[in-house]
């Protein structure tokens, strides 16, 4: 079968997986681009435990749309950037590691929301080249669903010293407002291209991570940082109205949201319940909570530690969940119930 020619019989039980958004879901997408080492995660300790090697992941293994491509009985998703992948009935992989809704945010080093959205519209083009408008957009572009994890950096970022921003100047709310209207044009530009499933995580407990702890921030009865708490709950509040509006907004619109940031804290208050024996701390890293990213010695800050036992930890360096972790939310997004992963979970939309 010649370069990206696709089987019109193979497709009718086809889901393809589209992902968009940060290093929760980049599964290498910036090993190759022209970014720094505080962008990448190509090198040990990252994909130590599943991989045997760094695959670009930022964690110790899979990530959670490794094991959503498992649940839906496919391979997993390589990273698009990747030489010679052209499998586009699978879907595409666009994450990029450090980016944001926003243009400012990490500008220059990682593929940003909307940049993520021409790759899918490239690659939109080349289906409908492949088997015809109608065939593409009802075997493939309507039934894939795309999955989305964004925000992270367009919210952390400003508080970080070394990449202080104009996003700084900003109040929380403008800076969601903006945020959320960057990502509603993109949400807008799939469905119009024919998407109709979507899956959208609200974002970790930011404050509780340990880079936001390791800053000089005001923390709050939880023993997170305050401010970076309170602009993480502006954005979950938001995100839930938005998806609500655009289901009464776009015909056939379907989606599920993720509650990560419930999830993940419960896991944080009362690790053991969930099978770890630390919830605060990463695993990987230097300085207080190990909340230096300097986890595998190759970026600004050398010096760090590495835990004994990755299986006890809920965090993995500064900033990212560890393979369990992801495991357990991936589980529950792929069959948990509707006030976890709702209005559908995404076997629903699978299925639908």
């Amino acid at each position: 079968m010649s370069h990206g020619q696709i089987c019109v019989a193979k497709l009718e039980q086809h889901v393809p997986l589209f992902i968009f958004g940060d290093s929760l879901f980049d599964v290498g997408n910036n090993n190759y681009i022209n970014t720094t080492t505080d962008m990448q995660a190509n090198f040990w300790p990252y994909g130590q435990t599943s991989f045997k090697y760094p695959s670009g992941r930022v964690s110790n293994g899979r990530l959670i749309p490794d094991f959503i491509a498992e649940y839906e009985k496919e391979e997993f998703i390589p990273p698009h950037l990747q030489p010679g992948y052209h499998e586009y009935s699978n879907g595409a992989n666009f994450a990029s590691a450090g980016a944001g809704a926003l243009v400012e945010t990490n500008q220059g080093l990682v593929i940003d929301l909307s940049s993520e959205l021409k790759y899918f519209i490239e690659v939109e083009t080349l289906l409908k080249q492949n088997l015809g408008d109608e065939e593409a957009t009802s075997l493939l572009i309507s039934k894939a669903i795309y999955l989305f994890s964004i925000g992270t950096n367009d919210y952390l970022v400003p508080f970080i010293p070394k990449h202080s921003t104009i996003l700084q100047k900003y109040p929380p709310h403008v800076l969601v407002d903006m945020v959320l209207g960057n990502f509603t044009i993109v949400i807008k530009e799939i469905y119009m291209k024919g998407g109709r499933k979507f899956g959208f995580l609200n974002l970790f407990p930011l404050g509780c991570l340990p880079v936001a702890k390791a800053l000089n921030l005001s923390i709050n009865k939880d023993g997170c940082a305050e401010e970076i708490t309170e602009i993480t709950e502006l954005h979950n509040v938001a995100l839930k109205e938005l998806l609500q509006k655009l289901e009464i907004e776009l015909q056939g619109f379907k989606y599920s949201y993720i509650d990560f940031h419930t999830a993940s804290s419960e896991r944080i208050k009362d690790p053991s319940k969930y099978g770890f024996r630390e919830g605060k701390i990463g695993c990987c890293g230097g300085g207080p909570y190990r909340g230096f990213q300097s986890c595998g010695g190759k970026r600004s800050v050398r010096e760090y530690e590495l835990c004994e036992n990755v299986e006890e930890y809920l965090i993995f360096d500064a900033a990212h969940p560890t393979e369990k972790a992801y495991h357990q939310i991936a589980q529950k997004m792929w069959n948990g119930d509707h006030n976890f992963a709702g209005p559908y979970n995404l076997r629903e939309l699978h299925q639908s």
